[in-house]
């Protein structure tokens, strides 16, 4: 594609980038209340993150059908239908204030999870297509995966902004505008791509062929796709579990704990970068062994580091382990892209498969921060982070010793 034709496609463009940013906006949002329905709704530590649990559980839902719907139906119809099911999702969230209904909470945060999966599966390569492919294509996805830091930063901090000082007084109300904007994006977005031509795909209309095998059929894709799972609980957990905790401190409380949180999605914004800088000089399975192993010592810091010691920030007194916490986002920031590597090295025919697999399998994002914060009513918020090391200690497995492909014997040409 010319860079006039590309300059044609501005606007889409630009509109894949707001998507891009609510991904991670309205994903983490549902994280970030918790907070609210813990005190409006009277929820434990573990009810609290239903919410989360109900939009990571849409991915194991919706995840290989929605691949199967942009395949029939094409990059505009997709794109319409999951600003279309985000706008009904976030607004009933909202409508969940008013009605005082826990279950209609959930609910709309299940919704807005399938907006999130659709979101997922197809703004990357509808990017690449508006962009032209080739490098012109892959740096407007890198551009668009920036954005998606800056909205899984912007959420937490947002939220808790919004929210004040006291978690007691913590109410659906509180998030309204937050919530406004999200649906005022979904809204602008569905206008501008409904009145767009869009660049569609030329898929395959042959019938598919039967196969004796499928990506289950390797070992290191199973452990891989396990791992995802694993991996995407790990990073939903750590900031999640924290915010619950800072908030209903009262030295420290929502705003400050918003910003905290916040820092880890930044972290994991400058692993990215860090990660693209020095990927192509370090292999996927060095680099997720490292940052596994550091991770796993930050949350050991984290468990036991005595609550006595503290910093000041923004003249509150702050838990020292919780800058381990935001400091172990540098380490999840490059676990996805080394664990899909690892996982999808040999598959050849049966990649787009294993793709499909491991979007349902997103859905770790919502229940291991459930059993986490279920032992948190248990145990302790800083005990329950046993969870995510554990879950850290299987990935560091995986990627010294899971991940080696002993099914090279299977033809994928």
């Amino acid at each position: 594609m010319t860079k006039q034709s590309t300059n044609r496609n501005i606007l889409p463009i630009a509109v894949m980038f707001l998507l891009f940013f609510m991904i991670a906006f309205v994903t983490n949002f549902a994280g970030s209340m918790g907070v609210i329905v813990k005190n409006q709704f009277g929820a434990s530590n573990a009810m609290s993150q239903l919410g989360t649990l109900a939009n990571f559980i849409a991915y194991a839902v919706l995840g290989v059908p929605a691949g199967n719907i942009l395949k029939r139906k094409g990059y505009k119809f997709t794109s319409l239908l999951a600003a279309a099911v985000g706008f009904v999702g976030v607004g009933i969230q909202w409508l969940s204030g008013p009605a005082e209904s826990f279950g209609v909470y959930v609910l709309g945060a299940f919704i807005a999870g399938m907006s999130m999966c659709l979101l997922n599966v197809v703004v990357n390569p509808m990017l690449n297509t508006l962009g032209g492919g080739g490098k012109r294509g892959n740096q407007l996805v890198q551009f668009g995966g920036s954005l998606n830091s800056i909205g899984g930063t912007i959420a937490p901090i947002l939220l808790g902004y919004l929210i004040g000082g006291e978690a007691a007084k913590a109410s659906v109300g509180d998030a309204a505008p937050a919530m406004l904007i999200a649906m005022v994006i979904f809204l602008l977005a569905f206008v501008i791509i409904f009145f767009t031509k869009i660049p569609e795909p030329h898929w395959g209309t042959g019938e598919a062929k039967k196969d004796a095998h499928s990506p289950l059929s390797f070992r290191h894709f199973v452990l891989g796709a396990i791992a995802i799972f694993c991996y995407v609980g790990v990073e939903v957990g750590i900031p999640n579990t924290a915010n619950l905790y800072m908030s209903n401190d009262p030295v420290v409380g929502p705003a400050i704990a918003g910003t905290v949180v916040g820092l880890y999605w930044l972290m994991m914004m400058c692993g990215r970068l860090l990660g693209g800088a020095v990927g192509g000089k370090v292999s996927s399975k060095a680099m997720l062994s490292v940052a596994s192993a550091i991770a796993i010592v930050l949350l050991l810091c984290v468990m036991f580091f005595p609550e006595t010691w503290v910093i000041t920030f923004k003249g509150v007194a702050l838990p020292v382990s919780m800058i381990m916490m935001f400091c172990s986002g540098l380490c999840t920031s490059v676990m996805w892209g080394a664990i899909f590597n690892l996982s999808a090295e040999g598959l050849g025919k049966y990649t787009p498969a294993a793709s499909g697999i491991f979007m349902a399998l997103v859905c770790g994002g919502g229940i291991l921060p459930f059993f986490q914060n279920l032992l948190a009513d248990h145990t302790s918020y800083l005990l329950s982070y046993i969870v995510p090391i554990v879950a850290l200690a299987y990935i560091f497995y995986y990627a010294l010793w899971g991940s080696k492909n002993v099914n090279q014997d299977i033809p994928t040409e």
